[in-house]
C-alpha cells in the first residue's frame, strides 16, 4: 500500500471515529428475537350444518311419534346453527332445527312436520359456560315458546345442568324439565367417542302426567372426520337407551327403548 493510500485510510478512520459515539461493550451483542405475531383471528361468524337421520323423535323423554321399541321410520332431522363472536367471552347464537318425515299430513308444508327456531347468548365464566336460549317450536296446528338455561362445566366428565321451561303453548301447560347430565369423551386415533348420561325431572302435567322423575338415558356416540371432503366434515353415529316414567310421561308406548342416529356435519 502506498503512503498516499495509507494517509487516506488513516484520515477516514479518524473521521469515522469522530462521528460514532464511544461505547464500551461488555461482551458480545445479542439480538433478542421479536415475539411472534399471530395474524390469525377467530372469525366473527362460525357454525355447524348437520344432516342426521334418527329412528325416534324424543323431546325430553317424550316419544313424539310413538316408535317405542320398533325402528319403523327414518326421520330426517337437519339443523343449522350460527355463532357470533361478540367479544369479552360472549357468543350470539342463531339456529333452526327440522323434523321431516311422512308420518302425518303436514300443516307446515310438504313433509316438514316441525320447525324450531332459536336465538340466544352464551358466556364463558372461566371453566363454566352459561347459555340462555329462546325458542319457537312450530308443529301441526300448535306452537310452543321455550326458554332454556344450560350451565356446562369444562372438566373431565363435562357435567351440565339444563333448565327447559315451556313459557307458553297452545293447549299445553306451562312447566319445567330439569336435566342433570355428564358427557365424557374419549379419543381413539381419529375417532372421538362420547358417553352422554342424563337424569331428568318434570313439573306436574308437563308431559301430560304427574311430576317427579321423568326419564334417564345413557348413550354412546362416535365422530370421525371425513378428510376426503373439502371442509371440516365429520361422520357421526350413536345409540341411546331410555328409561321413562309411565306416570310422568304417560303417552310413551314403551317405558324402555333404544334410539339410533347417523349423519354428517360441517363445521365452518
Amino acid at each position: 500500500m502506498s503512503k498516499h493510500s495509507l494517509a487516506w485510510s488513516s484520515a477516514a478512520l479518524l473521521a469515522l471515529n469522530s462521528v460514532l459515539p464511544t461505547t464500551t461493550l461488555a461482551g458480545p451483542t445479542v439480538l433478542e428475537p421479536l415475539p411472534p405475531v399471530d395474524l390469525a383471528e377467530d372469525p366473527f361468524v362460525s357454525g355447524t350444518l348437520s344432516f342426521e337421520v334418527h329412528t325416534h323423535f324424543i323431546s325430553y323423554g317424550a316419544d313424539i311419534w310413538g316408535a317405542g321399541t320398533k325402528w319403523r321410520d327414518a326421520l330426517f332431522q337437519p339443523s343449522i346453527e350460527l355463532n357470533f363472536d361478540l367479544g369479552g367471552g360472549y357468543t350470539g347464537i342463531l339456529g333452526a332445527w327440522f323434523d321431516i318425515n311422512d308420518n302425518a299430513d303436514s300443516d307446515i308444508g310438504g313433509s316438514v312436520q316441525e320447525v324450531d327456531f332459536y336465538i340466544g347468548l352464551s358466556k364463558d365464566f372461566g371453566p363454566v359456560n352459561a347459555t340462555l336460549l329462546y325458542q319457537e317450536w312450530l308443529y301441526a296446528s300448535q306452537s310452543e315458546r321455550i326458554v332454556d338455561l344450560v350451565l356446562g362445566y369444562d372438566m373431565v366428565l363435562n357435567p351440565s345442568i339444563t333448565l327447559h321451561g315451556r313459557v307458553d303453548g297452545e293447549g299445553l301447560k306451562k312447566g319445567l324439565v330439569g336435566v342433570i347430565g355428564v358427557a365424557p369423551e374419549l379419543a381413539a386415533g381419529a375417532v372421538t367417542f362420547s358417553f352422554p348420561v342424563d337424569v331428568a325431572f318434570a313439573t306436574d302435567e308437563f308431559h301430560g302426567g304427574g311430576s317427579g322423575f321423568a326419564y334417564t338415558s345413557a348413550g354412546v356416540g362416535a365422530s370421525v372426520p371425513l378428510a376426503f371432503l373439502k371442509g371440516d366434515w365429520s361422520f357421526n353415529a350413536g345409540v341411546t337407551y331410555y328409561h321413562t316414567s309411565s306416570s310422568v310421561i304417560p303417552g310413551n308406548p314403551d317405558t324402555d327403548f333404544v334410539t339410533g342416529n347417523v349423519g354428517v356435519a360441517l363445521s365452518f
